[in-house]
């Protein structure tokens, strides 16, 4: 076995240490994971903002999109790093396959070449758990694992630091450089902001593509046998198949935020009740955990969904 796994590696063995290089590992992962976020948030603020400047019905909802809570997206940052961080991957990478197969069915309903800029909102808690299932799959058994972790985090950061600049550099100014003609960004966003959803669309469908090999691979290795696995994909195909229906007819009844978070509960109780059978002890606190993370993510978008809503 290599000792070059970490940072960790580097140093004297004591007692503990090893485990605390593994929090540190786990706390990178959350905080890429709370990046990625936090891009498709701003990239999505941009947008709605765009779409409401020329329309005078939406002004109330211009200003609300436009409002600056820089301690609150702070906050959000840092809960849902830690969420992130304390969930294990084995139900981080259920929860990446029970989105990607409710994105799969809405899109199929929504018809060939529609897009939801909600189904976006929807996915943030999926997206950081893809990021992290994706690092910790790649990254397994890597030399200088954690290094590799600081640079992913930092470029991550960055990223996430530029967007949320973007976000509120239109909300500010985006009006006045767009009839002013004097400002590139601006003028950029005028002529082509209408792409954003595509280049969210394209680039969710990426990191879910890499994020459900990583899912699937993580949860079996678990399984020493081929009938262990069977005994748990078995149960786990039927209640994912039967949560994606019914969400489907409930979408079709009713919408707004009721139904966002009824869904909700209703998906994180459905895994609930499938890993009191299949599962282990610590999986049930996880779900608890993620429970909470999708919650926290709803909550501080709420702004941005009833955006979506009234389009």
């Amino acid at each position: 076995q290599s000792k070059m796994f970490s940072l960790g590696s580097w140093l004297p063995a004591l007692p503990g240490l090893a485990w605390g290089w593994a929090l540190l590992d786990a706390l990178l992962q959350g905080l890429v994971g709370a990046c990625a976020v936090s891009v498709l948030c701003s990239l999505l603020k941009v947008y709605l903002y765009i779409q409401c400047v020329n329309n005078p019905e939406r002004q109330a909802e211009k200003e609300a999109i436009a409002a600056q809570r820089p301690l609150l997206e702070l906050l959000h940052m840092l809960v849902l790093t830690g969420v992130l961080a304390l969930v294990g991957s084995r139900v981080a990478a259920l929860v990446v396959l029970e989105f990607s197969l409710r994105a799969v069915s809405t899109i199929l309903s929504l018809g060939k070449g529609a897009h939801s800029s909600q189904l976006y909102l929807l996915c943030q808690y999926s997206l950081g758990c893809g990021v992290s299932c994706g690092l910790s799959f790649l990254l397994e058994g890597a030399p200088h694992r954690s290094w590799n972790l600081v640079l992913a985090a930092g470029l991550a950061g960055l990223l996430a630091l530029h967007a949320r600049r973007l976000a509120r550099h239109v909300c500010a100014l985006y009006e006045l450089h767009s009839q002013a003609r004097y400002c590139g960004v601006c003028i950029l966003l005028l002529a082509a902001g209408h792409g954003i959803p595509r280049l969210l669309r394209n680039a969710l469908a990426l990191t879910f593509a890499v994020a459900d090999l990583a899912a699937v691979e993580l949860i079996n290795r678990d399984f020493l046998s081929t009938g262990e696995a069977v005994r748990f994909w078995t149960p786990l195909t039927i209640c994912y198949t039967l949560l994606v229906v019914y969400m489907q007819e409930e979408s079709r009844q009713s919408t707004g935020r009721g139904l966002v978070f009824r869904t909700v509960v209703v998906r994180m109780g459905g895994l609930f009740i499938l890993l009191l059978t299949v599962g282990r002890w610590t999986d049930i606190l996880h779900v608890f955990l993620s429970l909470l993370g999708e919650l926290w993510c709803l909550l501080r978008s709420g702004v941005l969904l009833e955006s979506c809503w009234r389009q």
